[in-house]
């Protein structure tokens, strides 16, 4: 329904389609359309396993999906041999790992996408650096030049997880095969409240404009060419290539050298005066 208000200005000619395999979540999604007034002829809601049972393969492909996947979800992957040649996976040569399924859903929500459209995919950090099956699958992303632009979010934005998550942004009609990274981790882009961080509408459009613009700015987003990729083992973390804002103190290495010595100095002045008084007491005494 948040994406809806962006497709204000457009023609929605085949409408709103979804698919969720928990019962209520299920319930749900459906009354919210009815709630914001979708008629049903023009939603399609489907209850099932998006990996082994997907129900819109002979449908057209989507211009604009989002999804929100369970992080390192335990799956059959490999141990269904007939998986690999299923034509969601079988582009990229290998199955998402069975204790992790995370790119299983991305490869799905990719395969389902049209050749003008994007894809939102909140996705749990690990998967855009860890190596085995995920970094062959993040190489095939990037060498079919479908990844657009990583975000990283603030801690603690989900009921049920305080992690950092990410928003992976694939397309297929990318005019460039540079990567955008963001990130808007920073306390420019949250408020706290109660017991979770929270992004307003303002941090939001600020996220927007940034991947808008495609525009490089310091601490915040950067654009990184496909070599530096390569070269980087295909690695797609955020934090590999936006550097971080130094919150470490600026030393004035003179000023510090020229203080040290200024106590040096007192410190020699007082252990003089200390070894007159002990000498005049040693006389006295004498």
């Amino acid at each position: 329904m948040q994406t809806k208000k962006h497709f204000d200005q457009h023609i929605v000619e085949e409408g709103f389609f979804g698919h969720e395999i928990n019962q209520t979540t299920y319930n749900l999604a459906r009354m919210n359309m009815f709630l914001h007034s979708i008629n049903y002829d023009k939603f399609q809601i489907r209850r099932g396993d998006t990996l082994t049972a997907p129900q819109f393969l002979d449908d057209k492909p989507y211009d604009a999906i989002v999804s929100n996947p369970p992080y390192s979800l335990r799956w059959i992957g490999a141990d269904d041999p007939v998986l690999i040649n299923d034509e969601r996976f079988a582009p990229a040569s290998v199955l998402a790992p069975k204790s992790k399924a995370d790119f299983a859903f991305v490869l799905h929500a990719l395969h389902y996408l049209s050749s003008k459209g994007r894809a939102a995919i909140v996705s749990f950090p690990g998967i855009f650096y860890r190596g085995g099956a995920e970094k062959k699958i993040r190489q095939y992303l990037v060498d079919s030049n479908f990844v657009e632009t990583v975000i990283g979010l603030p801690p603690n934005l989900f009921f049920g997880t305080s992690i950092a998550v990410n928003i992976l942004v694939l397309a297929k009609n990318k005019t460039d095969t540079a990567i955008q990274f963001i990130d808007a981790s920073g306390e420019d882009f949250f408020e706290k409240e109660t017991n979770n961080n929270v992004m307003t509408d303002d941090h939001i459009a600020r996220i927007v404009e940034l991947f808008g613009s495609k525009e490089d700015v310091a601490h915040v987003a950067q654009l990184v060419q496909y070599d530096t990729i390569v070269e980087n083992g295909y690695n797609l973390s955020v934090n590999s290539y936006v550097e971080p804002v130094d919150t470490r103190e600026t030393v004035d290495i003179e000023a510090l050298n020229a203080e040290i010595e200024g106590i040096v100095a007192r410190q020699s002045k007082l252990r003089a005066e200390i070894d007159g008084i002990v000498a005049d007491l040693e006389g006295g005494g004498a």
